[in-house]
């Protein structure tokens, strides 16, 4: 029993280990970063641009009219449909009835309109005059920034 010595005491250190903790938050922001651009939606449009200032949307999931170039309309709006259902084009007094349902429950929700800049200049005047009779108080127009 010779190679049994006296029992030392070792002090115990009351730390914690934060390697294991900084390697799980860089992972998930890997993630993240990788999952944020496929997070995006709506339809896509090439805007034209324009200087303007951003408008405050405030706390309201503003609506959001989409004309493609083959002059379908889509809408877009946060308290209602699905991701399928914003994808799908719509006629214009559909589009109408929609807005009209919205603006009688939320009077204050913001209306913009993105039209791809090959649309006729007649379409996008049109579903404005459509969109301001669905009780519309005012319809934004969304552009792009210029590129310098």
């Amino acid at each position: 029993m010779s190679g049994f010595g006296p029992k030392v005491k070792k002090n115990l250190k009351a730390e914690i280990n934060v390697v294991p903790f900084i390697d799980v938050m860089l992972v998930l922001l890997v993630v993240f970063m990788i999952a944020a651009p496929m997070m995006t939606q709506g339809i896509k449009v090439e805007l034209p641009k324009a200087t303007a200032e951003p408008v405050d949307t405030k706390d309201d999931e503003p609506i959001t009219v989409s004309v493609k170039k083959d002059g379908g309309f889509y809408i877009e709006y946060g308290g209602g449909g699905s991701k399928d259902e914003s994808e799908r084009a719509r006629p214009l007094h559909e589009i109408k009835d929609i807005v009209s349902k919205v603006m009688a429950a939320k009077p204050n929700t913001l209306v913009f309109v993105q039209g791809d800049r090959s649309v006729n200049y007649g379409v996008i005047v049109e579903l404005m005059g459509e969109l301001k009779a669905a009780g519309a108080p005012s319809v934004g127009l969304l552009t792009d920034p210029p590129s310098h």
